[in-house]
């Protein structure tokens, strides 16, 4: 089923038009626990379950049992409760989009992914990517793979030094291209056979398959945000670079749209549940994301969450990705998006903190003055108590 699914999906890319595709497959039915079987399958769930043990002790795994079931829980009811049994999902605290998945069954989720999500739907989207990835056993065929490369390249080697001439170098040369772009072209029909199988268990789901593009086309958004901010050239997202490991993100937003189940547009997509889910983790995994200087990434995270609506916690984050910044014009912003914080919400410490330390920069001596004394009021206690208080009028000597 899964290579006639890709064998599909080839053709339907060369065409100019995806309109008339079909939806993606159910899976095959779950045909069980799954055990290692070989010495190379052996070997890698070995490295696997140390890599867990490790990671389960690492500091920057989110500790959070109500946000671990809550992915769970999601997973399930993308893939089923019979295969999402097979994974444990650890949340590492890292604000980049990923997530991978081990051929032991170990999910990372990191939590820039989380902070780039919208829905369940979406997050369903991914983790039933994933699970495809785990389920197809790709991380074993990949390794099977690289084998073979490297010893045609090892045997190629050793023929060439027995005859060096430019001819012979030439031929090796070919040879080296020849098997790297097998590998990298094999990675990418790896992918794209996770997404179609995740996007078969959405369209089996409750869940609405539509939103799987929209992952895509929301990276898109976030990527060419990023470029023009910086002055760069607008990226392309429909041709694939050799050394490319994935396929374009335009190419996946497409067939994910087409093979997307029509007649589940309408289903719910989570969107309030998975609001709930991450309302906790919101404001930290958004101040990991400023601390990666892309401002203008950042602007359209904050944007698009914006969409539903703002609150203080949005109106605080924006509020210090300008200030971060720091040009004169963006500290006038933050100034008002501090404020718009503040009227929400007066109980933030931090927002009058950013405020009074934009306002005195401005030039609102006084101004920032009573925002910073307002700021230790709320939080006397603050480890930054000693500076704030150089920046406020000495007390006269009795």
């Amino acid at each position: 089923m899964l290579k006639n699914t890709l064998s599909f999906l080839a053709i339907a890319s060369s065409c100019a038009s995806l309109a008339t595709a079909k939806p993606a497959p159910i899976p095959p039915p779950y045909e069980g626990i799954y055990q290692p079987k070989g010495v190379d399958e052996l070997g890698m769930w070995r490295e696997d379950d140390e890599g867990e043990r490790r990671l389960a002790a690492s500091p920057l795994v989110v500790r959070d049992e109500k946000l671990n079931k809550y992915l769970k829980d999601v997973l399930c009811s993308a893939v089923g409760a019979d295969r999402c049994n097979a994974t444990r999902i650890y949340v590492v605290r890292e604000p980049t989009f990923n997530a991978t998945m081990s051929p032991n069954g170990t999910m990372r989720v990191f939590s820039g992914l989380l902070l780039r999500m919208r829905n369940e739907a979406e997050l369903a989207a991914i983790l039933g990517h994933e699970f495809g990835h785990f389920e197809s056993r790709h991380s074993l065929s990949r390794f099977k793979a690289m084998r073979r490369g490297t010893d045609a390249l090892a045997w190629g080697a050793l023929l060439a030094s027995m005859a060096p001439s430019y001819d012979t170098r030439r031929t090796y040369e070919n040879l080296e291209i020849s098997v790297y772009g097998s590998l990298f072209r094999y990675s990418r029909d790896n992918e794209r056979e996770a997404d179609l199988l995740g996007l078969g268990y959405l369209n089996k789901s409750s869940l609405r398959p539509q939103a799987a593009s929209e992952v895509w086309q929301n990276l898109i958004g976030e990527i060419e945000a990023s470029a023009i901010s910086r002055g760069l050239k607008k990226p392309r997202f429909d041709t694939v670079a050799f050394t490319a490991s994935h396929p374009p993100e335009g190419e996946r937003a497409e067939y994910l749209a087409a093979l997307a189940e029509p007649t589940g547009a309408d289903r719910d997509d989570g969107a309030f549940r998975y609001k709930e889910a991450l309302s906790d983790w919101l404001p930290v995994f958004l101040e990991d994301q400023i601390k990666l200087n892309d401002f203008g990434g950042s602007e359209y995270i904050i944007m698009k969450l914006a969409e539903n609506g703002w609150s203080p916690t949005l109106w605080f984050a924006r509020a210090e990705l300008y200030r971060t910044r720091g040009h004169q014009r963006d500290l006038v912003n933050a100034v008002q998006f501090y404020s718009n914080a503040l009227a929400l919400d007066g109980n933030m410490p931090a927002a009058y903190r950013g405020l009074g330390l934009s306002l005195i920069k401005t030039g609102d001596q006084s101004g920032g003055q009573a925002a910073l004394t307002k700021y230790l009021t709320l939080k006397p206690n603050a480890d930054d108590a000693k500076m704030i208080t150089m920046l406020l009028p000495k007390e006269p000597a009795q």
